[in-house]
């Protein structure tokens, strides 16, 4: 497994939000990521992977929802996301994707 592999697997997709948008004018980009993944492990994909540099990496866990579909009682799964503060001067388009 190479090491690019191993960034993809750490960041999942960015989260486009109107939260998140307003985030971005002070620098910062929302990512959901892996589960398991560490502050460092973010930081040192989102480097490899646009060519930025970090300053700050935040994380939070939101909990999956309760819903009942067709009768049935289940529960989305928990996400992790991370919010990533760039260096000033540095910018990430999320809308081109990866």
């Amino acid at each position: 497994m190479s090491a690019e592999t191993k960034h993809y697997d750490v960041i999942r997709r960015p989260i486009v939000t109107e939260k998140s948008t307003l985030a971005s004018e002070s620098n910062a980009v929302v990512f959901e990521v892996a589960i398991d993944a560490d502050k460092g492990s973010i930081r040192d994909a989102v480097e490899a992977l646009f060519n930025v540099k970090v300053t700050k990496v935040n994380t939070l866990i939101q909990k999956g929802k309760r819903k009942v579909f067709r009768g049935r009682r289940g529960q989305r799964k928990d996400i992790k996301k991370a919010v990533v503060t760039l260096q000033d001067g540095a910018m990430i388009d999320v809308t081109t994707g990866l």
